[in-house]
């Protein structure tokens, strides 16, 4: 019990920024079933072929897990966003493209001109 009580002591004001902060967990309960598709896999991923191949495969889990963190499907958020920005994205509107700022919309940005 000692034990316990010295590492929350020593941590108090991380613990306490959960009590100012609504959005923050005390826990990590929530990321751990997120992580467990990478942790039974983690030996297939020994084989990513590189090094930069394995932070490519990062990535673009951290972007299927944020959107299903926001209630997206991964794969039609990815073919979204890929194909605006294959087609001239405006760079002003970035943001929208970040899975929390996301809508599917049929409207393509319009075209520069020549």
């Amino acid at each position: 019990m000692a034990k316990a009580i010295a590492c929350a002591t020593k941590r108090w004001p991380t613990l306490c920024r959960s009590l100012d902060d609504g959005r923050l967990e005390i826990d990590n309960n929530i990321a751990e079933p997120a992580l467990r598709g990478v942790a039974v896999g983690r030996r297939n991923w020994l084989f990513a072929g590189s090094k930069t191949g394995g932070e490519r495969a990062a990535a673009i889990y951290t972007v299927i897990q944020t959107c299903k963190a926001n209630g997206l499907d991964p794969q039609a958020y990815i073919t979204d966003a890929i194909g605006k920005i294959a087609a001239d994205w405006p760079a002003a509107r970035w943001n929208d493209l970040i899975p929390w700022n996301w809508a599917a919309q049929t409207v393509e940005p319009v075209a520069r001109a020549a």
